[in-house]
């Protein structure tokens, strides 16, 4: 079974390179199955995401135009996983679009020998290209596991929602991406308050009470409320939601013991991936019970 055949830059960002692993095994596992093709960027750097931004914020255009011009050398859009790297392209992206602005950092690239942005590709997430140029229709043909009305709670992650400006059409308060993909892969949307917000992540180190108490909240909300399990398309927040919820738990007092996984992990579920493929076992909360509820299975 072959899909529409789509290739794109693949960026996957400092966090799923180093900490979150399993989220760009399972992009890898699940893009392969659909004939997404994901090209290396060996020469991609980080993207600096908001602390360049606000310190220096010409060398933070440098830097992701610099990233762009590789993407366009190789002649295809950037694909991320990670919304803080998405916030970072897309506030980039933006700024670029403006002719003088883009002459004066190619004026910076061309100095340090790259060749320069000419604004012939976008930075894109993983989400966008499966909902909006793969197509849940297509999608659908992959799907040999479903999840059989599984309560599935989506947590979208702020920096793929705000500021709209950036996200053009994508962004807002009211997000639909994982929304669409949970339903396509046969789960039920859970909806609750903590849907479209902040998971804390940036608290962690300067607040640490504070985001804990944010994070396991909306963990704590979705499960009161029903749900199975929780999906991100972003990789801090899957750390936040996931890694860090028995210290939530721990601090709140309360226990909260909901599943949390990367939406490429649930859709690689789905399709049947293997759960080593997709880096099941790298999750911090066993999901075995909750698939189990729904028959739904977990391959080695």
């Amino acid at each position: 079974m072959v899909a529409k055949k789509l290739a794109y830059a693949y960026y996957p960002g400092c966090a799923a390179k180093q900490v979150q692993k399993e989220a760009d095994w399972s992009a890898r596992a699940i893009c392969t199955e659909l004939g997404i093709e994901l090209k290396e960027m060996p020469k991609a750097t980080c993207c600096g995401a908001g602390n360049l931004q606000e310190t220096d914020p010409a060398a933070a255009l440098a830097i992701n135009a610099r990233i762009f011009s590789q993407a366009e050398e190789m002649g295809v859009d950037i694909v991320t996983i990670c919304n803080t790297c998405l916030q970072t392209f897309r506030y980039a992206y933006t700024r670029l679009q403006d002719e003088e602005v883009r002459s004066k950092i190619n004026k910076v690239l061309r100095k340090a020998g790259v060749k320069p942005f000419e604004n012939k590709i976008e930075p894109k997430h993983l989400t966008w290209v499966l909902v909006e140029e793969l197509g849940t229709d297509e999608i659908k043909k992959f799907i040999k596991n479903p999840l059989n009305g599984l309560k599935v709670a989506p947590f979208y992650g702020c920096h793929s929602l705000r500021p709209s400006s950036v996200f053009d059409h994508r962004g807002g308060e009211r997000p639909g991406y994982l929304d669409v993909l949970i339903e396509a892969a046969g789960g039920e949307v859970l909806n609750y308050n903590g849907k479209d917000k902040c998971c804390g992540f940036h608290y962690m180190l300067p607040k640490e009470d504070y985001f804990l108490n944010m994070a396991g909240g909306h963990s704590l909300e979705a499960k009161t409320k029903g749900a199975d399990l929780m999906t991100s398309p972003c990789t801090l927040c899957d750390m936040a939601l996931g890694a860090y919820q028995a210290l939530s738990e721990k601090k709140m007092g309360q226990k909260i013991d909901l599943p949390e996984m990367s939406i490429q992990q649930l859709l690689g579920v789905s399709m049947g991936i293997s759960a080593k493929k997709l880096g099941i076992n790298k999750l911090h909360q066993n999901p075995s019970a909750a698939f189990a509820s729904k028959d739904v299975a977990l391959t080695k």
